[in-house]
């Protein structure tokens, strides 16, 4: 079972150079996300994925993936959009405290 972050982590190793700046821009831009705020361009500025994914997580929380989703949409990603989709099914759930 994968963790969601691994998910994600997964989707954006998926996409081009170019594209991962696309979706960077998308998660900057005020009102692109739907009800979901805007990650400020220097958290994101010269970061790579792993990073990427964090900011995403720490901003987002359980709704990262809702996000990633909206994005990959909005570039036409409809291939990622539908891994996304499978693979979020194969997500382990935190464990709880004991």
């Amino acid at each position: 079972m994968e963790t969601p972050q691994e998910v994600v982590l997964r989707t954006l190793q998926d996409l081009g150079a170019e594209d991962f700046e696309t979706f960077q821009w998308y998660l900057q831009l005020n009102g692109a996300l739907e009800d979901f705020p805007a990650i400020p361009k220097s958290k994101l500025e010269n970061v790579n994925r792993v990073t990427t994914v964090d900011q995403m997580f720490s901003t987002y929380s359980m709704n990262t993936i809702k996000v990633t989703r909206i994005v990959l949409v909005k570039m036409n990603q409809n291939e990622l959009v539908k891994n996304l989709s499978n693979l979020s099914d194969t997500i382990s759930e935190p464990a709880g405290k004991s």
